[in-house]
């Protein structure tokens, strides 16, 4: 590993409106990304490529009303939350909007950033699209328009995590969702499957509370970490799909069936229906965690299968975090399989027979770039903070985002960090800014930050150290690093408040940090920095990266 150490001289291009002191002025936002795998990823006329939805979208649910597609993500506590997107062909999706943007909707206090917003499901019925969720508790909002705005939370009772809300021919409705075993846990991971009934006209629960699996089809091989479950029907059964083996390299997703909806219900032989752990770690281009499925069926009877499932630089090294991946489902002699065991999930499929969509401004999948020059009245539907802020922590003014410094730095998970980001969706990736800062006192600093959780971030930017400031790159790797991290390279600015232009180019467990103080004109600060720890696998919990504009005073 080698860090360059660089000085700034004291000249530079005029940026925007001069920063009020510890107000941190940005010029731009600019994202390019490539997929690692881009030479193998190359779709021929009626085929697509996976991921669909690519970075930071896990646990994915989708419902089709008519002709168009509606699918929701886990958001955690990433605020705005629960990002809808649309679709009419299953590969080409929008994001339309967050269920989750009002301050009182949910509450985060508290909560790490892999807590919160987990496993969504949505569905529609008679004319009303309904999200039932965990954060605290389990939740159901409702929404005439799925764009929103969406109702205000109305919370259940019942333990356990990821409810999914079932329509059944009669009209009833049922939730099913993972909890505690009725007897007690056996081992650990041991969890159950509950049903009950649903009134969508009180959004309460009736009935009795029914547990239909325990643990798995066998228990004595102690199946574990049983969630997500869906229940469809079809020719006279119902099928519970669920995943099991917690979301790493064992997940997996497994099927049951039954001719009644309380059970009992028998386990697929075949089992599990979609996995990528018997495939070998050192693998090339590995997609690895594949799991979390739902099913959706087309207007000609198709089906299909959105899951999550990462791509690896490494053995179960992934930054990016849990991504959106489709598959066809086989019906073979009355039960569903999304991929024959063994065989390695394809980045290129062929496509959904439906007429293909166009390629969209703002693409979610394969490689693309963008940029934001806050020309606009409000961010874009992909920035998010980290938990809720009070009251919105910038503005857009004159062609820049001013954003006020944040008291607590991330970190304080009883506090909001002044942050907005965007998820970084591909291992190959450059993001770049341009900054106008002042600093008030020792230690305040603005730039970037790519952050995977509260004890896990990288910050590139200005500080201010002992009465000058500094162009530094600043890792925290662990909880036992200090809060701000340690100071990998740093290089001297010739005055305050000048104008710096700021780049991190990252490619897998790789990064390097440039800065500017003329357009175009780089200087390396430090190359070959080791990104693993922004990997799930070192920093643990189930978010992916996210890269965006930061302001501690």
């Amino acid at each position: 590993m080698k860090y360059l150490i660089a000085t700034a001289a004291c000249a530079g291009l005029v940026l925007g409106l001069p920063a009020h002191a510890g107000d941190a002025r940005f010029d731009y936002y600019s994202y390019s990304g490539k997929s690692q795998e881009s030479a193998l990823a190359k779709p021929a006329p009626g085929q697509f490529v996976n991921p669909v939805i690519s970075g930071y979208a896990p646990d994915p649910s989708i419902t089709r009303v008519g002709d168009d597609y509606y699918l929701v993500t886990s958001s955690f506590v990433h605020y705005p939350g629960l990002p809808i997107y649309h679709s009419r062909d299953l590969v080409t999706w929008t994001q339309i909007g967050n269920a989750i943007d009002r301050p009182g909707q949910v509450d985060f206090s508290g909560m790490k950033v892999s807590a919160g917003l987990m496993a969504p499901s949505i569905s529609y019925h008679d004319g009303l699209f309904y999200i039932v969720c965990t954060n605290r508790k389990n939740f159901v909002i409702t929404a005439r328009d799925p764009a929103g705005p969406w109702s205000d939370p109305v919370t259940f009772e019942f333990d356990g995590i990821d409810p999914s809300l079932f329509w059944d021919e009669d009209g009833k409705a049922y939730i099913v969702n993972n909890g505690a075993p009725r007897d007690g846990a056996l081992y650990p991971g041991h969890r159950a499957i509950w049903l009950q009934e649903f009134d969508p006209a009180t959004r309460s629960m009736t009935g009795p509370r029914r547990q239909i699996i325990d643990g798995g089809a066998d228990l004595s091989t102690k199946p574990f970490w049983t969630e997500a479950p869906h229940l469809y029907r079809k020719d006279g059964y119902y099928y519970l799909i669920d995943a099991q083996g917690g979301t790493g390299e064992q997940h997996a997703e497994v099927v049951f069936r039954s001719r009644a909806i309380t059970g009992p219900y028998e386990s697929y032989a075949g089992n599990p229906i979609l996995t990528q752990r018997d495939l070998p770690e050192q693998r090339a281009h590995a997609v690895g965690t594949a799991g979390h499925a739902e099913f959706v069926q087309t207007p000609d009877g198709q089906w299909w299968s959105v899951f999550l499932a990462t791509r690896n630089y490494g053995p179960d090294l992934y930054n990016i975090g849990r991504e959106t991946f489709l598959l066809p489902v086989t019906w073979k002699d009355g039960w569903p399989v999304i991929l024959e065991r063994g065989k390695p999930v394809p980045f290129v499929a062929e496509r959904p027979k439906l007429p293909p969509a166009p390629r969209p401004a703002q693409p979610l999948s394969g490689d693309y770039a963008y940029r934001d020059d806050f020309t606009g009245r409000k961010l874009g539907l992909g920035w998010m903070s980290v938990r809720i802020p009070a009251a919105t922590p910038y503005t857009l003014e004159h062609g820049d985002l001013v954003l006020k410094a944040g008291a607590e730095g991330i970190g304080d998970v009883h506090h909001v960090p002044a942050f907005v980001g965007r998820k970084q969706a591909h291992a190959i990736a450059t993001v770049s800014t341009a900054l106008r800062y002042t600093a008030d006192r020792d230690g305040d600093r603005a730039g970037l930050v790519a952050m995977q959780s509260d004890d896990a971030y990288l910050f590139l930017g200005v500080q201010r150290e002992q009465g000058r400031d500094m162009v530094t790159l600043s890792v925290r790797k662990t909880a036992q690093d200090p809060r701000q991290g340690r100071v990998l390279a740093r290089a001297p600015l010739a005055g305050a408040g000048q104008p710096v232009y700021l780049r991190l180019s990252i490619d897998g467990g790789v990064l390097g940090a440039s800065y500017a103080l003329r357009k175009d004109q780089w200087k390396r600060l430090a190359t070959g920095v080791d990104a693993t720890f922004l990997s799930t696998k070192l920093a643990g919990g189930f978010v992916g990266t996210v890269i965006g504009l930061y302001n501690e005073k």
